[in-house]
């Protein structure tokens, strides 16, 4: 059975013979004429389809643009026209809005609206990065996160409140309900395709327009969503939000939960997993640059059988992995003291951009002398990939700048990065020299962050 069944603005709804790829802002607008939430970008960069979903993890704002139907099932969804109460009263955010002049064409409005809302719900303060996965293009930011600061001591209308999860006696459609029922699913299955967060996913058929004849769904493998003390280290399983693993290493490893900060945006962050973001291979994803120079364990898994790996030998050439047929990620394993850790991220706009160039550093020094180093790099070759002649000139020798001016040759030798839309080859290359001096003066006490530079 195929059933999809959850919560639309309060009411229940139960779909049959929806294909497992039709994305919920499509169905929203042509089926259920649901047209306040608007198509914008369709790659979920805009924001202007934001929803409120709610689920048994909390209450979180999505892009419905790539968000597929079965991701929904047994969970509550709030459009922008549930977001007023069932008589029609204003939520305060609202009503913030119409007060403090926070919109002018409107179009961007309802998913401002949703992700003002779901941080309303939750009690979060930080506006800027609330709303940094919503694009405005006429009335500018100011009074509207204006609006989102004056609605947020009002308390949540009572209506949002009754959005818990649905009981389901039936499983989710086109979803293992745990690891083993994927694992021996996919084994049999191996050209099917494993739908995450449908981050990346979700824009092989809202922009390339691919059919996926046979997909499975991971959210209704819990197992894959543990995070657990392991070894001196956190356990990771693949299916672990974006969001989620911010949270959790944010103590242990704040330079990794910073970079975490810029990955996209809420919306993303909420629904784009760890195991994804190894998976898809990708020579700029951030997380493998900073879980290669911590020197993280990738665990894989084919039916029964399981391997352990460096996470840095997964990657082989651009877009190939050492994974077989049948194989997924399962976790990734995260040592737990890395205290060096430091990550830099470069992209043109400080929120929402993809890295033209990610370093992240790792060194441990004994005294005045570098002990070890692990320096990783996305953006500047066809994988993620570390700085091993860069790390050979430093590691043994004195930590200071005449050291440093003679690592910094060895970039050459490490990468021949690539000229493209987002930096050409030599400015990637000096970049990633320059990031190494940012390093050295971060760990001399020199304020490095452009976010706390003063006049």
């Amino acid at each position: 059975m195929n059933d999809i069944a959850f919560l639309l603005n309060g009411t229940p709804v139960q779909l049959s013979g929806e294909s497992p790829t039709r994305t919920l802002l499509e169905w929203l607008r042509e089926t259920r004429g649901l047209t306040g939430t608007k198509e914008g970008c369709n790659e979920g960069d805009c924001g202007a389809c934001s929803v409120m979903v709610t689920d048994d993890s909390g209450t979180r704002a999505l892009n419905s643009c790539i968000l597929f139907l079965p991701q929904l099932h047994g969970k509550a969804v709030r459009t922008v026209e549930g977001i007023s109460g069932p008589g029609g009263e204003m939520h305060p955010v609202q009503r913030a809005m119409v007060d403090l002049h926070g919109s002018q064409c409107g179009y961007c409005t309802p998913g401002f609206i949703v992700s003002m809302a779901v941080a309303h719900k939750n009690g979060a303060r930080d506006h800027d990065d609330q709303l940094a996965g919503n694009l405005c293009r006429c009335t500018g930011y100011a009074p509207i996160i204006r609006a989102a600061e004056a609605a947020a001591k009002a308390p949540v209308p009572d209506w949002l409140g009754r959005d818990g999860g649905m009981a389901q006696d039936a499983r989710a459609p086109y979803a293992p309900a745990s690891s083993d029922e994927l694992a021996a699913w996919y084994l049999a299955h191996p050209e099917a395709t494993l739908i995450a967060g449908a981050t990346d996913v979700g824009l092989w058929v809202t922009k390339e327009l691919r059919g996926l004849p046979e997909v499975a769904f991971l959210h209704a493998c819990k197992d894959l969503r543990r995070i657990e003390p392991a070894g001196g280290g956190l356990r990771v399983g693949a299916g672990v939000t974006i969001a989620a693993l911010r949270a959790a290493v944010a103590e242990r490893h704040p330079s990794l939960a910073e970079l975490l900060r810029r990955f996209a945006s809420e919306q993303v962050r909420g629904a784009a997993t760890i195991g994804g973001n190894i998976a898809n291979g990708s020579p700029i994803g951030d997380a493998p640059p900073a879980l290669i120079a911590m020197g993280a364990t990738l665990h894989l898994r084919r039916g029964d059988a399981r391997r352990d790996m460096p996470l840095e030998d997964f990657f082989l050439d651009y877009r190939k992995q050492d994974r077989q047929k049948g194989e997924f990620v399962e976790a990734v394993t995260i040592p737990d003291d890395v205290p060096g850790l430091a990550c830099y991220k470069l992209s043109k706009r400080f929120d929402q951009d993809i890295s033209a160039v990610c370093g992240c550093f790792n060194l441990v020094l004994n005294g005045s002398k570098i002990e070890s180093a692990r320096i990783a790099f996305g953006g500047m070759a066809g994988t993620p990939k570390r700085a091993v002649a860069v790390e050979a000139a430093l590691t043994g020798k004195e930590w200071c700048e005449a050291t440093i001016e003679t690592a910094i040759p060895g970039f050459a030798r490490d990468f021949t990065p690539m000229s493209d839309m987002r930096a050409s080859a030599e400015y990637r290359l000096r970049t990633a020299q320059n990031m190494l001096w940012r390093y050295f003066h971060a760990h001399s006490g020199t304020t490095i962050s452009v976010l706390e530079v003063s006049p």
